[in-house]
Protein backbone atom coordinates (compact mmCIF):
# COMPACT_ATOMS: atom_id res chain seq x y z
CA UNK A 1 0.00 0.00 0.00
CA UNK A 2 1.31 3.57 -1.20
CA UNK A 3 0.49 6.79 -0.11
CA UNK A 4 2.58 9.77 0.45
CA UNK A 5 5.46 11.07 3.07
CA UNK A 6 4.35 11.95 6.05
CA UNK A 7 3.80 16.04 6.43
CA UNK A 8 6.15 17.66 8.31
CA UNK A 9 5.39 18.33 11.89
CA UNK A 10 4.31 22.07 12.49
CA UNK A 11 7.11 23.20 15.45
CA UNK A 12 5.30 24.76 18.19
CA UNK A 13 5.13 28.25 18.19
CA UNK A 14 6.33 28.76 21.64
CA UNK A 15 9.73 31.69 21.66
CA UNK A 16 10.95 29.39 24.71
CA UNK A 17 11.34 26.40 22.54
CA UNK A 18 12.73 28.23 19.49
CA UNK A 19 14.87 30.10 21.97
CA UNK A 20 16.15 26.67 23.40
CA UNK A 21 16.67 25.09 19.94
CA UNK A 22 18.97 28.01 18.52
CA UNK A 23 21.08 27.48 22.08
CA UNK A 24 20.56 23.74 21.90
CA UNK A 25 22.41 24.09 18.59
CA UNK A 26 24.82 26.51 18.66
CA UNK A 27 26.14 24.91 22.42
CA UNK A 28 25.62 21.46 21.44
CA UNK A 29 28.16 21.52 18.29
CA UNK A 30 30.53 23.49 19.70
CA UNK A 31 30.95 20.76 22.47
CA UNK A 32 31.06 17.89 20.65
CA UNK A 33 33.14 19.11 17.34
CA UNK A 34 35.23 16.35 16.45
CA UNK A 35 33.19 13.61 18.18
CA UNK A 36 32.06 10.71 15.75
CA UNK A 37 28.98 9.65 17.37
CA UNK A 38 25.60 10.55 15.57
CA UNK A 39 25.42 13.30 18.87
CA UNK A 40 28.59 14.83 17.99
CA UNK A 41 27.91 14.77 14.00
CA UNK A 42 24.68 15.46 14.02
CA UNK A 43 25.01 18.60 16.04
CA UNK A 44 28.12 19.58 14.07
CA UNK A 45 25.75 19.10 10.85
CA UNK A 46 28.00 16.42 9.29
CA UNK A 47 25.95 14.26 6.97
CA UNK A 48 26.19 10.64 7.49
CA UNK A 49 25.23 7.60 4.77
CA UNK A 50 21.21 8.55 4.25
CA UNK A 51 20.99 4.72 3.70
CA UNK A 52 22.04 3.86 7.07
CA UNK A 53 19.71 3.37 10.16
CA UNK A 54 20.85 5.62 12.77
CA UNK A 55 19.32 3.28 16.21
CA UNK A 56 20.08 5.16 19.49
CA UNK A 57 19.14 2.77 22.60
CA UNK A 58 19.20 2.72 26.01
CA UNK A 59 19.86 -1.04 26.94
CA UNK A 60 22.64 -2.38 29.00
CA UNK A 61 23.13 -5.83 30.91
CA UNK A 62 21.19 -8.64 29.36
CA UNK A 63 18.71 -6.34 27.71
CA UNK A 64 21.73 -4.80 25.66
CA UNK A 65 22.86 -8.25 25.01
CA UNK A 66 19.91 -9.67 23.17
CA UNK A 67 19.27 -5.59 21.61
CA UNK A 68 22.39 -6.52 19.93
CA UNK A 69 21.54 -10.35 18.66
CA UNK A 70 18.48 -8.39 17.06
CA UNK A 71 20.87 -5.61 15.56
CA UNK A 72 23.02 -8.18 14.41
CA UNK A 73 19.51 -10.24 13.10
CA UNK A 74 18.65 -6.89 10.77
CA UNK A 75 22.49 -6.96 9.37
CA UNK A 76 22.26 -9.93 8.32
CA UNK A 77 18.69 -9.91 6.45
CA UNK A 78 19.26 -6.49 5.33
CA UNK A 79 23.01 -6.80 3.72
CA UNK A 80 22.88 -3.66 1.83
CA UNK A 81 21.71 -1.32 4.35
CA UNK A 82 23.94 0.25 7.24
CA UNK A 83 23.17 0.33 10.88
CA UNK A 84 24.88 2.89 13.45
CA UNK A 85 23.72 1.62 16.44
CA UNK A 86 24.31 3.69 20.03
CA UNK A 87 24.06 2.76 23.07
CA UNK A 88 23.66 5.66 26.06
CA UNK A 89 22.76 5.44 29.78
CA UNK A 90 19.04 5.51 30.15
CA UNK A 91 17.28 8.04 32.44
CA UNK A 92 16.97 11.63 32.14
CA UNK A 93 20.14 12.22 30.46
CA UNK A 94 19.48 9.73 27.77
CA UNK A 95 16.45 12.00 27.09
CA UNK A 96 18.05 14.83 27.45
CA UNK A 97 20.24 13.47 24.58
CA UNK A 98 17.36 12.51 22.16
CA UNK A 99 15.93 15.83 22.46
CA UNK A 100 19.12 17.96 21.61
CA UNK A 101 19.33 16.04 18.74
CA UNK A 102 16.60 16.30 17.39
CA UNK A 103 16.29 20.01 18.44
CA UNK A 104 19.54 20.17 16.38
CA UNK A 105 17.67 18.81 13.11
CA UNK A 106 19.85 16.10 13.57
CA UNK A 107 17.88 12.99 15.05
CA UNK A 108 18.59 9.83 14.80
CA UNK A 109 16.17 7.56 12.49
CA UNK A 110 14.49 5.35 15.04
CA UNK A 111 15.00 5.58 18.89
CA UNK A 112 14.14 3.55 22.15
CA UNK A 113 11.91 5.69 24.32
CA UNK A 114 9.69 4.65 27.70
CA UNK A 115 5.79 4.87 26.74
CA UNK A 116 5.48 6.95 30.19
CA UNK A 117 7.15 9.39 28.21
CA UNK A 118 5.33 9.35 24.98
CA UNK A 119 3.01 12.17 26.19
CA UNK A 120 6.00 14.71 26.74
CA UNK A 121 7.91 14.14 23.64
CA UNK A 122 4.93 14.33 21.50
CA UNK A 123 3.82 17.75 23.62
CA UNK A 124 7.44 19.38 23.09
CA UNK A 125 6.95 18.63 18.71
CA UNK A 126 9.97 15.68 19.14
CA UNK A 127 8.37 12.63 16.94
CA UNK A 128 6.44 11.79 13.88
CA UNK A 129 3.22 10.81 13.87
CA UNK A 130 3.16 7.17 12.76
CA UNK A 131 0.47 6.93 10.49
CA UNK A 132 -1.76 3.79 9.19
CA UNK A 133 -1.15 3.83 5.59
CA UNK A 134 2.94 3.73 6.44
CA UNK A 135 2.68 0.96 9.15
CA UNK A 136 0.57 -0.85 6.89
CA UNK A 137 2.77 -0.70 3.78
CA UNK A 138 5.54 -2.85 6.42
CA UNK A 139 2.99 -5.20 7.35
CA UNK A 140 1.66 -3.98 10.74
CA UNK A 141 -1.79 -2.22 12.00
CA UNK A 142 -2.73 -1.46 15.53
CA UNK A 143 -5.15 -4.61 16.09
CA UNK A 144 -1.10 -6.54 15.75
CA UNK A 145 -0.18 -4.87 19.17
CA UNK A 146 -1.35 -5.40 22.64
CA UNK A 147 -4.25 -3.06 23.19
CA UNK A 148 -3.24 -2.12 26.71
CA UNK A 149 0.49 -1.10 25.32
CA UNK A 150 -1.02 0.35 22.13
CA UNK A 151 -3.36 2.67 23.53
CA UNK A 152 -1.45 3.94 26.28
CA UNK A 153 0.60 5.02 23.79
CA UNK A 154 -1.78 7.22 22.38
CA UNK A 155 -1.49 10.74 22.05
CA UNK A 156 -4.66 12.81 21.16
CA UNK A 157 -5.67 9.58 19.58
CA UNK A 158 -2.80 9.30 17.28
CA UNK A 159 0.31 6.85 17.15
CA UNK A 160 3.60 7.83 17.76
CA UNK A 161 5.25 5.20 19.24
CA UNK A 162 5.75 1.14 18.19
CA UNK A 163 5.61 -1.14 21.50
CA UNK A 164 7.75 -3.49 21.45
CA UNK A 165 6.97 -5.04 25.03
CA UNK A 166 5.34 -4.28 28.44
CA UNK A 167 7.85 -5.08 31.15
CA UNK A 168 6.00 -5.54 34.31
CA UNK A 169 6.69 -5.72 38.31
CA UNK A 170 6.91 -9.25 38.92
CA UNK A 171 7.21 -11.87 41.37
CA UNK A 172 10.00 -14.56 41.19
CA UNK A 173 10.15 -17.71 43.80
CA UNK A 174 12.57 -20.10 44.56
CA UNK A 175 10.87 -23.03 44.42
CA UNK A 176 12.57 -24.99 46.76
CA UNK A 177 12.69 -22.74 49.16
CA UNK A 178 8.54 -22.84 48.57
CA UNK A 179 8.65 -26.56 48.30
CA UNK A 180 9.66 -26.73 52.33
CA UNK A 181 7.09 -24.18 53.04
CA UNK A 182 4.49 -25.83 51.67
CA UNK A 183 3.86 -23.48 49.29
CA UNK A 184 3.74 -25.41 45.81
CA UNK A 185 0.81 -26.96 44.15
CA UNK A 186 0.61 -30.38 42.64
CA UNK A 187 1.28 -29.10 39.40
CA UNK A 188 4.82 -27.12 40.60
CA UNK A 189 3.09 -23.70 40.52
CA UNK A 190 3.09 -21.05 43.47
CA UNK A 191 -0.29 -21.08 45.20
CA UNK A 192 -1.98 -18.51 45.31
CA UNK A 193 -1.32 -16.00 47.51
CA UNK A 194 -3.45 -13.28 47.43
CA UNK A 195 -4.94 -10.53 50.07
CA UNK A 196 -3.10 -8.66 52.81
CA UNK A 197 -2.67 -11.61 55.37
CA UNK A 198 -1.98 -14.20 52.67
CA UNK A 199 0.91 -12.21 51.42
CA UNK A 200 2.14 -11.63 54.85
CA UNK A 201 1.96 -15.20 55.72
CA UNK A 202 3.41 -16.70 52.83
CA UNK A 203 6.85 -14.95 53.39
CA UNK A 204 6.37 -15.78 57.08
CA UNK A 205 6.38 -19.47 55.87
CA UNK A 206 9.40 -19.06 53.55
CA UNK A 207 11.56 -16.81 56.45
CA UNK A 208 10.49 -20.23 58.84
CA UNK A 209 12.54 -22.03 55.92
CA UNK A 210 15.68 -19.38 55.16
CA UNK A 211 16.17 -18.00 58.72
CA UNK A 212 16.56 -14.62 57.44
CA UNK A 213 13.80 -13.06 55.58
CA UNK A 214 10.71 -14.30 53.52
CA UNK A 215 11.03 -11.53 50.11
CA UNK A 216 13.82 -8.74 49.43
CA UNK A 217 13.20 -5.75 46.41
CA UNK A 218 15.38 -2.77 46.50
CA UNK A 219 15.06 -0.17 48.97
CA UNK A 220 18.07 2.13 49.39
CA UNK A 221 18.90 5.05 47.25
CA UNK A 222 19.74 5.60 44.72
CA UNK A 223 17.50 2.88 43.59
CA UNK A 224 14.22 4.57 43.77
CA UNK A 225 12.38 3.19 41.15
CA UNK A 226 11.88 -0.11 42.93
CA UNK A 227 9.59 1.02 46.14
CA UNK A 228 7.56 3.48 43.70
CA UNK A 229 6.62 0.22 41.05
CA UNK A 230 6.30 -1.79 44.41
CA UNK A 231 3.63 1.15 46.09
CA UNK A 232 2.09 1.87 42.71
CA UNK A 233 1.45 -1.82 42.15
CA UNK A 234 -0.76 -1.96 45.80
CA UNK A 235 -1.87 1.63 45.18
CA UNK A 236 -3.53 0.90 41.71
CA UNK A 237 -5.17 -2.43 43.06
CA UNK A 238 -6.71 0.00 45.45
CA UNK A 239 -7.97 2.42 42.14
CA UNK A 240 -5.91 5.04 43.43
CA UNK A 241 -4.08 7.51 40.98
CA UNK A 242 -1.05 10.26 41.79
CA UNK A 243 -1.60 13.45 38.83
CA UNK A 244 -4.23 14.34 36.45
CA UNK A 245 -4.45 16.64 33.98
CA UNK A 246 -0.98 16.00 31.95
CA UNK A 247 0.60 16.41 35.96
CA UNK A 248 -0.33 19.94 36.41
CA UNK A 249 -2.77 18.48 39.09
CA UNK A 250 -2.16 15.88 42.19
CA UNK A 251 -5.08 14.03 43.21
CA UNK A 252 -3.29 11.43 45.40
CA UNK A 253 -5.88 9.94 47.79
CA UNK A 254 -4.29 9.85 51.51
CA UNK A 255 -6.72 6.81 52.67
CA UNK A 256 -5.46 5.06 50.55
CA UNK A 257 -1.89 5.43 49.94
CA UNK A 258 -1.41 5.94 53.57
CA UNK A 259 -2.89 1.98 53.94
CA UNK A 260 -0.32 0.83 50.93
CA UNK A 261 2.41 2.61 53.47
CA UNK A 262 1.25 1.68 56.55
CA UNK A 263 1.26 -2.70 55.08
CA UNK A 264 4.95 -1.80 53.23
CA UNK A 265 6.19 -0.38 57.04
CA UNK A 266 4.80 -3.56 58.66
CA UNK A 267 6.44 -6.24 56.41
CA UNK A 268 9.80 -4.45 56.64
CA UNK A 269 10.27 -3.07 60.23
CA UNK A 270 7.59 -4.48 61.91
CA UNK A 271 7.49 -7.95 61.24
CA UNK A 272 10.88 -7.67 58.73
CA UNK A 273 9.86 -10.28 56.14
CA UNK A 274 12.18 -7.80 53.99
CA UNK A 275 15.41 -6.37 54.86
CA UNK A 276 14.70 -2.52 55.89
CA UNK A 277 18.07 -1.20 54.27
CA UNK A 278 19.03 -3.00 51.08
CA UNK A 279 20.16 -1.87 48.06
CA UNK A 280 19.26 -3.38 44.60
CA UNK A 281 22.39 -5.51 44.34
CA UNK A 282 22.27 -6.56 47.46
CA UNK A 283 18.50 -7.41 47.22
CA UNK A 284 19.33 -9.66 43.84
CA UNK A 285 21.85 -11.84 45.50
CA UNK A 286 19.89 -12.28 49.17
CA UNK A 287 17.34 -14.54 46.65
CA UNK A 288 20.12 -15.59 44.10
CA UNK A 289 21.70 -17.29 47.64
CA UNK A 290 18.64 -18.43 48.91
CA UNK A 291 18.85 -15.80 51.92
CA UNK A 292 15.20 -14.74 50.43
CA UNK A 293 12.73 -17.45 49.06
CA UNK A 294 10.79 -14.17 47.12
CA UNK A 295 11.75 -11.65 45.02
CA UNK A 296 9.92 -8.30 44.08
CA UNK A 297 11.50 -6.80 40.31
CA UNK A 298 10.98 -6.11 37.08
CA UNK A 299 10.94 -9.09 34.87
CA UNK A 300 14.16 -8.28 33.56
CA UNK A 301 16.50 -9.54 36.23
CA UNK A 302 15.78 -13.45 34.54
CA UNK A 303 18.77 -13.53 33.25
CA UNK A 304 20.62 -13.07 36.35
CA UNK A 305 18.77 -15.88 38.36
CA UNK A 306 19.21 -18.70 34.86
CA UNK A 307 22.51 -17.62 35.11
CA UNK A 308 23.40 -18.49 38.65
CA UNK A 309 21.65 -22.25 37.92
CA UNK A 310 19.01 -21.79 40.26
CA UNK A 311 15.43 -23.35 40.42
CA UNK A 312 13.07 -20.66 40.25
CA UNK A 313 10.15 -19.65 39.05
CA UNK A 314 8.50 -16.54 37.94
CA UNK A 315 4.76 -15.00 38.62
CA UNK A 316 2.29 -12.17 38.67
CA UNK A 317 2.96 -10.08 41.67
CA UNK A 318 -0.28 -11.04 44.09
CA UNK A 319 -3.35 -9.06 44.30
CA UNK A 320 -2.45 -8.06 47.57
CA UNK A 321 -5.65 -5.48 48.04
CA UNK A 322 -7.95 -7.11 45.78
CA UNK A 323 -10.51 -5.33 43.55
CA UNK A 324 -9.45 -5.16 39.33
CA UNK A 325 -6.29 -6.37 39.20
CA UNK A 326 -3.25 -4.10 38.41
CA UNK A 327 0.58 -4.31 38.27
CA UNK A 328 3.04 -1.14 37.62
CA UNK A 329 4.59 -1.41 33.68
CA UNK A 330 6.38 0.33 31.05
CA UNK A 331 6.66 -0.39 27.90
CA UNK A 332 10.41 0.01 25.70
CA UNK A 333 8.76 1.90 22.41
CA UNK A 334 10.45 2.13 19.14
CA UNK A 335 9.50 5.77 17.71
CA UNK A 336 10.85 7.79 15.02
CA UNK A 337 12.08 11.44 15.74
CA UNK A 338 11.07 14.17 13.48
CA UNK A 339 13.47 14.72 10.39
CA UNK A 340 13.10 18.21 8.49
CA UNK A 341 14.11 16.56 5.12
CA UNK A 342 11.87 13.57 5.90
CA UNK A 343 10.97 11.44 2.69
CA UNK A 344 9.42 8.44 1.86
CA UNK A 345 12.91 6.15 1.22
CA UNK A 346 13.87 7.48 4.57
CA UNK A 347 10.34 7.09 6.64
CA UNK A 348 10.21 3.44 4.87
CA UNK A 349 14.24 2.72 6.08
CA UNK A 350 13.19 3.97 9.34
CA UNK A 351 9.66 1.59 9.14
CA UNK A 352 11.98 -1.29 8.08
CA UNK A 353 14.31 -1.49 11.00
CA UNK A 354 11.42 -1.19 12.83
CA UNK A 355 9.53 -4.29 11.71
CA UNK A 356 12.78 -6.41 11.99
CA UNK A 357 13.05 -5.47 15.58
CA UNK A 358 8.89 -6.89 15.67
CA UNK A 359 10.12 -9.94 13.93
CA UNK A 360 12.45 -10.79 16.05
CA UNK A 361 10.17 -10.83 19.32
CA UNK A 362 11.64 -14.26 20.66
CA UNK A 363 15.17 -13.03 21.52
CA UNK A 364 13.54 -9.81 23.36
CA UNK A 365 10.78 -12.37 24.90
CA UNK A 366 13.57 -14.30 26.52
CA UNK A 367 14.95 -11.67 28.29
CA UNK A 368 11.95 -11.32 30.06
CA UNK A 369 9.70 -8.76 28.47
CA UNK A 370 6.10 -9.63 27.49
CA UNK A 371 5.85 -8.79 24.16
CA UNK A 372 3.27 -6.50 22.22
CA UNK A 373 3.29 -7.93 18.79
CA UNK A 374 0.37 -10.33 19.05
CA UNK A 375 1.61 -12.54 15.59
CA UNK A 376 4.39 -13.88 18.23
CA UNK A 377 2.79 -12.90 21.73
CA UNK A 378 -0.55 -15.81 20.76
CA UNK A 379 2.15 -18.30 18.93
CA UNK A 380 2.56 -21.50 20.68
CA UNK A 381 6.39 -20.54 20.60
CA UNK A 382 5.51 -17.81 23.22
CA UNK A 383 3.01 -19.62 25.45
CA UNK A 384 5.87 -22.84 25.86
CA UNK A 385 8.83 -20.28 26.41
CA UNK A 386 8.07 -20.50 30.31
CA UNK A 387 8.63 -19.17 32.98
CA UNK A 388 8.61 -15.62 30.82
CA UNK A 389 5.24 -16.52 29.43
CA UNK A 390 3.67 -18.00 32.91
CA UNK A 391 3.35 -13.52 33.61
CA UNK A 392 1.76 -12.19 30.07
CA UNK A 393 -1.24 -11.34 31.85
CA UNK A 394 0.11 -8.34 33.46
CA UNK A 395 0.29 -6.73 29.86
CA UNK A 396 -3.62 -6.15 29.89
CA UNK A 397 -3.09 -5.30 33.26
CA UNK A 398 -0.02 -2.81 33.33
CA UNK A 399 -0.49 0.36 35.45
CA UNK A 400 1.63 3.27 33.42
CA UNK A 401 3.59 6.35 35.16
CA UNK A 402 0.61 8.74 35.07
CA UNK A 403 1.79 12.05 31.74
CA UNK A 404 3.50 14.81 33.00
CA UNK A 405 6.07 16.71 32.04
CA UNK A 406 8.43 15.07 34.67
CA UNK A 407 7.41 11.50 35.04
CA UNK A 408 7.73 8.60 33.57
CA UNK A 409 10.40 5.90 33.78
CA UNK A 410 13.55 7.05 35.48
CA UNK A 411 11.94 10.72 36.05
CA UNK A 412 12.45 13.22 38.69
CA UNK A 413 8.43 11.90 39.52
CA UNK A 414 9.73 8.98 40.30
CA UNK A 415 12.79 9.89 42.26
CA UNK A 416 10.49 11.97 44.75
CA UNK A 417 7.65 9.14 44.82
CA UNK A 418 10.12 6.28 45.32
CA UNK A 419 12.76 8.24 47.71
CA UNK A 420 9.67 9.22 50.46
CA UNK A 421 8.37 5.24 50.09
CA UNK A 422 11.69 3.81 50.64
CA UNK A 423 12.22 5.91 53.70
CA UNK A 424 8.69 4.71 54.87
CA UNK A 425 9.85 1.06 54.27
CA UNK A 426 13.45 1.66 55.99
CA UNK A 427 11.47 3.58 58.93
CA UNK A 428 13.38 6.75 58.45
CA UNK A 429 9.39 8.20 58.21
CA UNK A 430 5.91 7.50 59.17
CA UNK A 431 3.49 7.29 56.08
CA UNK A 432 1.91 10.43 56.92
CA UNK A 433 4.92 12.55 57.12
CA UNK A 434 5.64 10.78 53.43
CA UNK A 435 2.80 11.56 52.44
CA UNK A 436 3.18 15.00 53.11
CA UNK A 437 6.48 15.57 51.95
CA UNK A 438 5.67 13.71 48.41
CA UNK A 439 2.90 16.21 48.05
CA UNK A 440 5.40 19.31 49.10
CA UNK A 441 7.80 18.01 46.37
CA UNK A 442 5.19 17.01 43.61
CA UNK A 443 3.51 20.12 43.88
CA UNK A 444 7.24 22.30 43.15
CA UNK A 445 7.00 20.60 39.50
CA UNK A 446 2.94 20.23 39.24
CA UNK A 447 2.65 23.77 39.13
CA UNK A 448 6.23 24.80 37.03
CA UNK A 449 5.88 24.68 33.35
CA UNK A 450 7.18 21.88 31.24
CA UNK A 451 10.65 23.74 30.00
CA UNK A 452 9.74 21.97 26.57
Amino acid sequence: MNGPPNPPLPRPALSRRGLLRATLAGAGALGLAGCSTPVGAGLANTELDPGTVEYWNLFGGGDGVRMQQMQDGFRKANPGTGLQAITFTWGNPYYTKLSLATLGDKPPNVAVAHLTRMTTLVRAGLLQELRPEDLARHGMAPDMFNQRAWQAGLVDGKAYAIPIDTHPYVLFYNKDICQQAGLIEGDGQLKNIDGETAFADALDKVKQVTGQYGATHSINAPDTASPWRFFQTMYAQLGGEVLADDGTRIVLDDAKAGRVLAYMRTLTVERKLLPSSIDYQGAVALFANGQAGFHLNGEWEISTFQTAKMPFGMTLVPNIFGGSYAVQADSHTLVLPVQRDQDRAKLDLSLGFVRSMLDQSLTWAEGGHVPAWLPFANSAEYKNLTPQSNYAAAADAAVYDPPGWYSGSGSNFEIIMGSSIGAVEAGQLTPEAAIAQIRSKLSVLANTASPV
